[in-house]
């Protein structure tokens, strides 16, 4: 069976979305689509807690692990690639179901990316240096005096801050201006299924914590010893997955196994309540679903009415 609409269903780490994606993928005859901006990069598997090969093998999967962590893997690549699958889907009568935790990259999708020109190397290495020597509270107040729209920016998300920075440093003009240009979206949202996941904070870092553990217990600190014996810039996206760094740090004796588990944990609740945030900010018009729901509920839905309640 086969639903004319693309499934997309967004929520925040360790909400279950993966398991969902595959199941509907199988109930519909459709390809599994990553959105998250970490699960592309070769490498990553446990960290990132891509979808594991039991699941992979019961559904097509596209964007996952396709991308060297050597490379700055972008939005607009991301786009790119969607929009040669969503072809292919077309063709192929395919229904994609594009899920993940990236909230810039449905916006970008639903919404439509500026067409804002490349960024020097130069002016993101300095924007980078100036962050780390300076600390977010003065490239906040800096980035201002350049660019007084970015006062809406998240101070806990440094990388909107060196995004803003960079493309007013580079083009002489507002992140905001380039917004006004964009061009249609590749998806909009009227043309799609898109569902957020919803779950309460206390069971979604119970879920974040056991994870981690699991993760450990199956061989991430290998994973991440593999990862930083190729001596990569530590500045580059893929170093600096969620929970990456301080497992580095121990590797590199500087903290202890327990210090680093618990520094990978809190730094990944902050991420999920980042998500949380998102969702609940930038998908108002999402159609929420409960953490837990079932994919024989949702198959039910999407086909007798829609995705909307």
């Amino acid at each position: 069976m086969s639903t004319p609409l693309p499934i997309l269903i967004a929520g925040p780490t360790a909400s279950g979305k993966s398991a969902l994606a595959v199941a509907l993928a199988e109930r519909f005859g459709g390809w599994v689509i990553n959105a998250d901006s970490m699960q592309v990069y070769d490498g990553w598997h446990l960290l990132t807690a891509r979808p594991s090969r039991a699941e992979a093998a019961r559904a097509p999967h596209h964007l996952y692990g396709h991308v060297d962590p050597s490379i700055r893997y972008s939005v607009g690549a991301w786009m790119r690639d969607m929009e040669h699958l969503l072809a292919m889907a077309r063709d192929s009568g395919a229904t994609p179901v594009i899920v993940g935790g990236t909230g810039l990259y449905f916006s970008a999708l639903t919404q439509g990316l500026s067409n804002i020109p490349p960024i020097p190397a130069r002016i993101r290495t300095e924007a980078q240096d100036k962050l780390a020597r300076e600390g977010p509270q003065t490239f906040r107040r800096d980035l201002l005096a350049h660019d007084p729209a970015a006062a809406r920016l998240d101070i806990e998300n440094p990388r909107r801050m060196l995004r803003a920075w960079e493309v007013v440093m580079a083009t002489g003009r507002s992140i905001t201006d380039w917004a006004r240009e964009t061009p249609p979206p590749l998806l909009p949202l009227d043309r799609a299924c898109a569902l957020a996941i919803e779950g309460d904070r206390d069971t979604v870092i119970a879920r974040i914590d056991g994870r981690f553990d699991a993760m450990i217990e199956g061989g991430l600190l290998a994973e991440v010893a593999a990862m930083s014996a190729r001596d990569l810039d530590p500045a580059l996206p893929a170093m600096l997955a969620v929970g990456a760094p301080p497992l580095m740090a121990h590797l590199a004796g500087e903290m202890t196994l327990e210090d680093a588990v618990l520094r990978a944990k809190i730094d990944t609740r902050r991420y999920a309540k980042r998500q949380r945030t998102w969702l609940r900010n930038q998908m108002a018009d999402w159609t929420r679903i409960p953490m837990g729901t079932g994919a024989d509920t949702l198959f039910e839905r999407i086909s007798q009415a829609g995705c909307r309640s």
